[in-house]
C-alpha cells in the first residue's frame, strides 16, 4: 500500500498494481513513469512512493544530482501537490509541457535539454523511406548480405544469454559513454534487473540470433495508448548493422501497433545525441525542471 505524506516507501515489486492504476487512469507522455522504469533504476535513482491529495508522487535520490520529484500523477489539488513536494526537495525535474501547463501558480522553470524523449513515428522506423535514410538502409543491406539473423520475441528462455551479452557490452562500451563509471554501471544494473524482471514487469521485447548466439535483443513497453518506450535496445557493436537492423524490425514487428515509438533520451551524451538526432525525432517530449520562484 503506498502510504500517505509524509510518510514515504521505497518502491517494490509488489507496488506495480497500484502504481499501474494511477498510470492507466492518467498516462504518461515522458519515458520516466513507467513503472518498470521506476523500478529498474531504483538502485541508482532511490525512488520512494507517497500519495499526495490524491495523487502518486515519486522522490528520486540519485548520488549525482539533488533530489527531486517527478511531476505528479493525477488532477487533484497539483498547485498545492507541487508546493508541498517543493517542501522536501528542492525541485521537480523531468517535467512535462502538459503538466506545467495544468499550474496556475507561477514558478521558475528551467529546460533539461539532456531528458528531452525522442519520438519517432513507428511507419517511418519500420519503413525508412527517402533520402533521409540512405544510411541507415545502406547499412541494413550490408548487415543482411552477411548475416542470416533470426529475430523473434525474447522469452524467459532467452534470458542467460541476454546477460552474456550485457556482459560483453559492459567490456566495450565506448570511453564516451563512461563518463561516470557509477552511472554507466547503474545503466548495466538496470538493464540486468529488467531482463530478471522480464516476467513480472510485463515487458515484451524481441531478440537477434545469429549463428545460434544472442547478439542484440531490445526491451519496452506500453507508456500510453499510441505510444511504446523502449527501455534497452543492445546489440554486438562488432556486427555492423546490427543496431540498425533491430531497430526497423521492432518497428515492423512487436512495435507495430504503436502510432510512435518513444526512444527516451540522451542524457547529453554526444554519441548517443548524434545516433537518436540521424532516425529523424517526429517530435521530442520537452522536459524541464520546477523550482520556486526566487524573491
Amino acid at each position: 500500500m503506498i502510504p500517505e505524506y509524509p510518510e514515504l516507501k521505497p518502491v517494490e515489486l509488489a507496488d506495480k498494481d497500484e502504481v499501474n492504476k494511477f498510470l492507466e487512469l492518467y498516462p504518461s507522455e515522458i519515458c520516466e513513469l513507467t513503472f518498470a522504469n521506476i523500478y529498474i533504476w531504483r538502485h541508482w535513482e532511490k525512488p520512494q512512493l507517497t500519495r499526495i491529495k490524491g495523487n502518486l508522487c515519486v522522490i528520486c535520490s540519485p548520488p549525482d544530482e539533488p533530489a527531486y520529484f517527478l511531476e505528479p500523477v493525477g488532477q487533484s489539488s497539483l498547485d498545492e501537490t507541487v508546493e508541498i513536494c517543493l517542501g522536501l526537495a528542492p525541485r521537480l525535474s523531468r517535467v512535462s509541457e502538459r503538466f506545467l501547463k495544468k499550474l496556475k501558480a507561477s514558478y521558475s522553470i528551467q529546460e533539461d535539454r539532456d531528458n528531452f524523449d525522442y519520438v519517432y513515428l513507428t511507419r517511418e522506423l519500420a519503413e525508412l523511406r527517402g533520402k533521409k535514410y540512405d544510411g541507415k538502409r545502406n547499412l541494413i543491406r550490408k548487415f543482411e548480405k552477411n548475416y542470416q539473423a533470426e529475430i523473434r520475441p525474447l522469452t524467459e528462455a532467452d534470458l542467460d544469454d541476454c546477460l552474456v551479452l550485457v556482459e560483453s557490452w559492459e567490456a566495450e562500451s565506448p570511453e564516451e559513454n563512461r563518463m561516470a563509471d557509477d552511472l554507466t554501471r547503474a545503466a548495466s544494473t538496470a538493464i540486468r534487473e529488467a531482463l530478471i524482471h522480464f516476467s513480472p514487469l510485463k515487458l515484451g521485447g524481441i531478440i537477434a540470433i545469429i549463428d545460434g548466439q544472442v547478439q542484440g535483443f531490445c526491451l519496452g513497453e506500453t507508456l500510453n495508448p499510441q505510444t511504446v518506450v523502449v527501455h534497452v535496445e543492445l546489440a554486438n557493436r562488432q556486427i555492423a548493422g546490427l543496431h540498425q537492423f533491430m531497430n526497423r524490425e521492432c518497428a515492423r514487428t512487436i512495435w507495430k501497433e504503436y502510432d510512435f515509438i518513444n526512444r527516451e533520451q540522451d542524457a547529453g551524451i554526444p554519441g548517443l545525441r548524434r545516433s537518436k538526432l540521424s532516425y529523424q525525432p517526429h517530435h521530442f517530449v520537452k522536459k524541464y525542471d520546477l523550482t520556486r520562484q526566487q524573491d
